[in-house]
Order: structure tokens, then C-alpha cells, then sequence
């Protein structure tokens, strides 16, 4: 059984951030949501939305280098960036997959390097350059 592909064109950084504001609202606790897609597609831009969607002002950057970031607004958010996780191991070595049922939302970049990890009930979206800005499809 597969899913209904839905497919967004964004042009510009703005109306990512939108869509990642908007889709806030939507999403229920312990949802996993996993954004795939090449460097500088959008995916940090649309994690800048959500966390404005959940009440959060302060500044979002990529945790590239620290793998997790934590927001606290209406809800808590756990921003992981895996772009430099050497193996999927090292995640649970760290403890990681605990926050997959701590009552928030995970938010993954490169979600790939754990991708058994993840559970069945993961929400994938993907995002990608065009001619004319980005698209996301889910």
C-alpha cells in the first residue's frame, strides 16, 4: 500500500520557511520526520519555518557539528543533523533514538545514515533544486 505523493514548488527561502510554519501545526507528538536531499536544498530552511510554527524566535542553524539541537516552544523539537555521522551505530551509542518517544518532534537531516533505525511510521520528505527554486515531495 503506498502513499498519495505530494509534491510543493517553493521559489523562493521564504516560502520554504512557510511551508515549514505551516506543516507545525500539523504534526503530532512522537512524529519522526525525515528530510532528505542534497547540500543546500532547503532542508535547514524548512526546519527554520517549523520551529517558528512551534513558537520558537531564536535563530536556527544546522547542527552539523554537534549532530542535535533542542528547541522548546509549544512543543519540543529535536533538530538532528547526521551529514558527518560516521555510522549508524554511533546514534545509538549516543543515546539518539530515545527522542524518537520523548513526547516531541524529531526532525532529521540525512536521515539515510540511520535509515533502519527508523521506524515505519517515519514521514519522508524530500527536497530538491529546480530551474526555478526547490521542490519538496512527501
Amino acid at each position: 500500500m503506498g502513499r498519495e505523493r505530494i509534491t510543493k514548488n517553493f521559489e523562493t527561502a521564504e516560502e520554504t520557511q512557510q511551508f515549514g510554519y505551516e506543516l507545525a501545526a500539523t504534526l503530532p507528538n512522537n512524529c519522526i520526520l525525515a528530510l532528505r536531499g542534497d547540500l543546500g536544498a532547503g532542508k535547514t530552511t524548512l526546519v527554520q519555518g517549523l520551529i517558528r510554527g512551534i513558537g520558537v524566535s531564536e535563530p536556527v542553524q544546522s547542527p552539523t557539528f554537534t549532530y542535535l539541537q533542542i528547541y522548546e516552544g509549544s512543543r519540543s523539537v529535536y533538530h538532528f543533523d547526521l551529514y558527518r555521522l560516521p555510522q549508524e551505530s554511533d546514534f545509538v551509542l549516543l543515546g539518539f533514538e530515545e527522542y524518537f518517544e520523548a513526547g516531541g518532534i524529531v526532525v532529521i537531516e540525512w536521515p539515510e545514515k540511520i535509515a533502519s533505525l527508523l521506524p515505519p511510521s517515519t514521514q519522508w520528505i524530500t527536497l530538491s533544486h529546480t530551474p526555478n527554486g526547490r521542490v519538496a515531495w512527501f
